[in-house]
């Protein structure tokens, strides 16, 4: 099963053993973090879809966090032609790498669903 979940703005395509770099998160090295904000989901062959507005009815992705890091080096040039200015800096942002360890539905809502089925054969 794969997805697509939001994440400090942007939409990553992840899926079980992935590693992805994003912006940096508040989470320790080596701890992982359950993120709930999942726009679609899909299994492997592409058949069944699930998709809410706007995030899936009980979707989660865990994640463990691998690493803190600096990013590659941004160049901002300013410069006005026939004045005499320029202005050169840059920075590197801050960032972590994200290994996925499960996408899916939240299990203990799988598992209230199965109960109500079970019941309505009952009956």
């Amino acid at each position: 099963m794969y997805g697509v979940i939001q994440l400090k703005g942007h939409q990553y395509i992840v899926k079980k053993g992935d590693k992805i770099k994003v912006d940096r998160v508040d989470v320790e090295e080596g701890k992982s973090f359950v993120h709930w904000e999942v726009l679609a989901l899909f299994d492997e062959q592409g058949k069944e879809v699930k998709l809410w507005a706007p995030f899936v009815k009980n979707g989660e992705v865990k994640l463990k966090v691998l690493s803190h890091f600096k990013g590659d080096k941004t160049n901002v040039i300013k410069f006005k032609n026939k004045t005499r200015y320029s202005r050169k800096y840059g920075f590197r942002p801050h960032m972590s790498e994200l290994e996925v360890v499960s996408v899916g539905v939240k299990k203990s809502a799988a598992k209230k669903k199965e109960t109500k089925t079970e019941k309505e054969d009952k009956e």
